[in-house]
């Protein structure tokens, strides 16, 4: 009788534990923002590959996760995924749509050749248009950047699709240069966005 009162409650106890660590799984919280294990884009479910936080100077500017089909972790293999892909970027602090805009074509020029530059050029400038069309990003703010094998690149804010569509892949994998490149514009995002600590 005593066995078996022991028993029952082990398993109690098992399951409570168990049900305590779900959220845990599910979950995965980088500068107090929350990040899905999985999500789904263009009806395909992507997984948390990494995330991690764009540091300058000892600001923290933004909390940002990769997701994609499934897990890789070198930046060969990132770009030469099929599927789609996520960039979900939310901020940590406001930034004028200059310094994002600047940012973001430095990263770009840093880790694009001239060639490779010219070919992506008018979606470049689609790109800098939608950040023309927007303040600045606040605090909390959400962008999101999908690619949809068959259709392109589209950019959200707070679930709101901005700018047009873009659609060559090559412009999507220069965006992911940004923070995957050989000169990343934060050397802690990129290991962490492969999957790394």
């Amino acid at each position: 009788m005593k066995r078996r009162n022991i028993l029952k409650s082990l398993i109690a106890a098992t399951m409570l534990a168990g049900s305590f660590c779900l959220p845990a799984l599910a979950a995965v919280e980088v500068a107090g923002v929350k990040f899905d294990d999985s999500i789904k884009v263009a009806g395909s479910e992507l997984k948390l590959n990494g995330a991690g936080v764009r540091t300058k100077v000892i600001f923290k500017v933004y909390a940002a996760g990769l997701y994609l089909t499934e897990k890789k972790s070198s930046v060969a293999d990132v770009l030469a995924t099929s599927g789609p892909r996520r960039v979900a970027i939310t901020m940590l602090r406001e930034v004028s749509s200059e310094d994002f805009g600047k940012a973001f074509m430095d990263g770009l020029n840093n880790n694009t050749d001239k060639n490779e530059r010219t070919r992506i050029l008018p979606q470049t400038m689609k790109f800098g248009e939608v950040f023309a069309q927007i303040p600045g990003l606040k605090k909390g703010d959400q962008l999101t950047l999908d690619w949809t094998p068959g259709e392109g690149t589209q950019c959200y804010l707070n679930g709101k699709k901005i700018g047009e569509l873009m659609p060559d892949v090559a412009f999507y994998n220069a965006v992911l240069r940004i923070w995957l490149g050989e000169h990343p514009v934060d050397s802690d995002l990129k290991p962490a966005l492969l999957g790394g600590k």
